[in-house]
């Protein structure tokens, strides 16, 4: 009797127990595999995201200043005892572009896209906006404007400089753009006048977005056609009229990834392009993530000179 019983007692096979764990396994390895692309997949998507986010302040920061480029204010009759518009000094025509006031100058890059060592000379001054590293495109902005509460100085002339320059810390060697303001210090009744640093809306190398690539300013004329020889002060007549033909600015900035984004590194033999305006360009063997934003800006002041 008890020998019929235990016959009859249900239980699972070895080879039962071992299908079970193989068919596990591979349903954990599916549900992994899963998880795994479509973290990688949102990682990368968050990433793309983070460079638009940031890429499109920076631009819009540079659109509204070229905009200004070459405004002057005009004040008109009034009871404030102020000249009814600005009586500050132009200095132009065949100036150094450190002390131009012509409305927008075009620095180009003489190693655009390219890396830099710790041999490299163009990293000397990085912080002073006229000097050091040039491996992108320098863009000036002169404009005026008029603060009533200043009965010394009243009518104001700012300079903005974007440029960027070489950064090394924990995180390694790149480049940052930077932005600095200065100042025409030029009081009523006097004859001439200085450029400063140290007024209250001034600074200077403020960074304003890290992991640049490049920074690619190309000037326009009203046709929409790309302006040669660059416009610039200096002793080539051509150049100094074609600083009051720009009617646009087609501006390019890439960025990198501060992170890994691909899995696979670049090889010399199939590197990853960025391809920049015109014949600009350069191959990357690395796993970061580079992204460019591309705006044309029409300036609205440059014209019939200053």
């Amino acid at each position: 009797m008890k020998k019929n019983k235990l016959k009859n007692i249900a239980g699972l096979t070895l080879i039962e127990m071992l299908i079970g764990v193989v068919i596990s396994s591979i349903m954990m390895g599916a549900i992994y595999t899963t998880y795994t692309v479509v973290n990688n997949s949102y990682g990368q998507v968050t990433e793309r995201a983070k460079i638009s986010r940031s890429g499109r302040d920076i631009i819009e920061m540079m659109m509204r200043d070229i905009r200004m480029a070459g405004f002057k204010y005009i004040l008109g009759t009034n009871t404030l005892a102020f000249p009814n518009r600005s009586y500050l000094e132009f200095v132009g025509g065949d100036t150094s572009i450190l002390e131009s006031h012509d409305p927008l100058i075009i620095e180009k890059g003489e190693n655009a896209l390219g890396s830099f060592g710790s041999s490299d000379s163009r990293i000397s001054e990085q912080n002073h906006p006229d000097t050091g590293s040039k491996c992108c495109d320098r863009i000036h902005i002169v404009y005026d404007d008029f603060n009533q509460n200043d009965e010394t100085q009243p009518y104001k002339r700012y300079k903005i400089t974007y440029y960027a320059a070489p950064l090394t810390d924990n995180s390694g060697s790149r480049y940052a753009a930077y932005k600095s303001v200065r100042s025409w210090q030029q009081p009523m009744g006097t004859e001439a006048g200085i450029w400063v640093d140290d007024c209250p809306e001034c600074y200077t190398a403020q960074k304003i977005r890290d992991h640049i690539v490049d920074m690619e300013f190309i000037p326009l004329d009203a046709e929409g056609r790309i302006l040669s020889p660059l416009p610039s002060p200096g002793e080539d007549v051509a150049a100094r009229e074609n600083l009051y033909k720009i009617r646009a600015v087609d501006l390019r900035i890439t960025f990198r990834s501060k992170g890994n984004f691909y899995r696979f590194k670049a090889t010399a033999d199939k590197p990853r392009f960025v391809k920049g305006l015109g014949d600009r360009g350069h191959n990357f063997e690395d796993t970061k993530l580079r992204d460019s934003v591309v705006v044309t800006i029409h300036t609205r002041n440059i014209g019939g000179g200053i």
